[in-house]
């Protein structure tokens, strides 16, 4: 076997060549390379999440409710945060780095033509067969009939809600999105969803019954139950995932009815920037952390707030061009009215300029919004002394505005750091403790 990498860096090096952005559509790349590693049909059992927004959440559920079992488990996700290892988990942590390289070769041998995203995926299939977990839980990356997890074989589909996005490469509308993601359908394997809108409810309906597989709509669960992810809409997500749990049971010898270790699962999930909490610190204020991205993502957010009567006393948002940002941000901008908002420029190719941005918000007044530039004029001590950029500006400001304005001896208001996962990339790059559950374990409840 030829030996394409000796560590790690190497293999971020080939990553970074295939581009993290490009697509080649189709699955037959996907195909060969399973096929000449023995994973067509992987030697564990298998669930493929689809849809929109609450993949990572349902994922997350769900992996948890696994581990909450005894059973060993395998997580795939994207995107990452700061680190490739984020995107392949065994019982929850990320998969060494010094354990890559061996794996990497095998895939790089057997179909040096792979995608970024394909080759990752295979990847994840070779280290979770090496780990020997009990069952691994595959996030879709874009769509679903073209997407790399759907070259796999599934025992069962869990469908997150689907909205509009990714109109360039999915269709204009809702019926062509849900179309391309129902195409994951493609055996008799369970099929779980959480509630959809109509035409998107009816596509899965008639997708499911052209390959006879049974389809199964999942409920919130009850209020009552303790979640480990923040705002209403987690309860359709851990409903999503309980449900799909109780069919998975019995495949993997455990019981369905088990509702203390049920409840432990749903309390210990846990997925960095979906509504995460940040306790405050000596050097900066509590912290709301989410990657609300489109406008379904955003009302969830938005409801979320006013769930909690807590509005936050700074923004920073920031979002990439070819997304629907400006519905998102309007709806945001009307929600939060007169509390300032601070714009970088994300480092992206497909990043939305900042000056553009601010002068939207600004076009709803009152006009509270700031572009911030590229080098910043006034660092707070609460910002790491070497870092600078439109961010670290951008956070500087916000932290400034929610000390000047806190009251003496009440609890904080957040600052809000939202509008695309690629600017809560930038953040956890500047804090990477951050990205564990122990950094924001203790504001959890306080936030509630």
């Amino acid at each position: 076997m030829s030996q394409h990498f000796n560590n790690f860096t190497q293999i971020e090096r080939h990553l970074d060549s295939l581009g993290l952005f490009h697509m080649d559509m189709g699955l037959d790349r996907m195909r060969r390379a399973l096929s000449a590693l023995g994973l067509a049909r992987p030697p564990f059992v298998t669930v493929q999440i689809l849809g929109t927004n609450g993949k990572g959440s349902t994922s997350a559920f769900l992996s948890s409710l696994c581990a909450a079992h005894g059973l060993r488990t395998g997580l795939y996700t994207s995107p990452h945060f700061v680190s490739p290892t984020e995107r392949i988990r065994v019982d929850g942590e990320p998969w060494p780095q010094e354990l890559w390289a061996a794996q990497a070769n095998k895939v790089m041998n057997a179909a040096p033509e792979l995608t970024y995203f394909e080759f990752i995926t295979v990847l994840a299939l070779l280290a979770f067969a090496e780990e020997q977990v009990d069952v691994a839980i595959l996030e879709a990356g874009l769509g679903g009939s073209h997407d790399a997890t759907t070259a796999i074989s599934a025992d069962m589909l869990c469908f997150a809600p689907i909205a509009m996005d990714h109109k360039d490469v999915l269709g204009p509308n809702l019926a062509a999105i849900a179309a391309d993601k129902a195409g994951a359908i493609r055996s008799a394997a369970p099929v779980y969803s959480a509630r959809q809108f109509p035409q998107a409810a009816r596509t899965l309906e008639a997708a499911a019954l052209a390959q006879k597989a049974p389809l199964v709509w999942a409920d919130a669960v009850d209020a009552s139950l303790e979640l480990g992810l923040l705002g209403p809409h987690q309860r359709n997500n851990a409903g999503l995932a309980l449900a799909a749990w109780q069919q998975l049971a019995p495949m993997l010898d455990k019981n369905p009815r088990d509702t203390h270790l049920q409840k432990q699962g749903l309390a210990k999930a846990f997925i960095p920037g979906r509504l995460q909490y940040v306790p405050a610190t000596d050097s900066m204020p509590p912290l709301l952390l989410d990657g609300a991205h489109n406008p379904h993502g955003m009302t969830a957010l938005i409801k979320a707030l006013q769930h909690t009567g807590n509005k936050p006393a700074a923004v920073v948002f920031s979002c990439l061009g070819d997304k629907d940002w400006q519905t998102a941000a309007g709806m945001l901008k009307k929600q939060l009215g007169e509390v300032p908002i601070f714009v970088p420029t994300l480092h992206n190719p497909r990043a939305a300029r900042a000056e553009d941005v601010a002068q939207f918000f600004n076009g709803m007044p009152p006009a509270k919004a700031q572009a911030m530039p590229d080098v910043p004029t006034d660092t707070q001590a609460a910002m790491p002394l070497d870092v600078d950029g439109a961010l670290a500006a951008a956070l500087a400001r916000a932290f400034a505005h929610a000390a000047s304005i806190a009251p003496s001896g009440a609890k904080a208001q957040p600052v809000l750091i939202t509008g695309s996962l690629y600017l809560l990339a930038e953040f956890f790059s500047l804090y990477p403790a951050y990205l564990s559950p122990a950094a924001s374990a203790q504001g959890r409840k306080a936030h509630e």
